[in-house]
């Protein structure tokens, strides 16, 4: 008896589920768009400012889902941040 109600229980959950429009989720969203291939910002290993903007507090480079670059352009922005460091113009660490 005891799993005939436990099955039953089981059913009725995921019907209400199904059934329940808060409980499927939302994901209508507009896509950003990568700042490097649109022309916004020009990644250059000697423009510390702008490549401030793609590190964190800590000075570790931000991730694509954050930053909203895409792989092409977060390529080409590891490489130049990994030479400004090089040349004491990032650093490697935060104080």
């Amino acid at each position: 008896m005891e799993n005939n109600n436990s099955e039953k229980n089981k059913a009725n959950n995921k019907e209400n589920r199904n059934n329940n429009s808060s409980w499927k989720r939302q994901t209508s969203y507009k896509r950003k768009e990568c700042p490097i291939e649109s022309g916004a910002v020009t990644v250059d290993y000697k423009d510390s400012r702008a490549l401030q903007k793609f590190t964190s507090e800590r000075g570790k480079v931000l991730p694509r889902r954050i930053s909203s670059v895409s792989s092409r352009g977060q390529r080409k922005l590891a490489v130049a941040i990994k030479r400004a460091r090089y040349l004491a113009l990032l650093p490697y660490v935060a104080d």
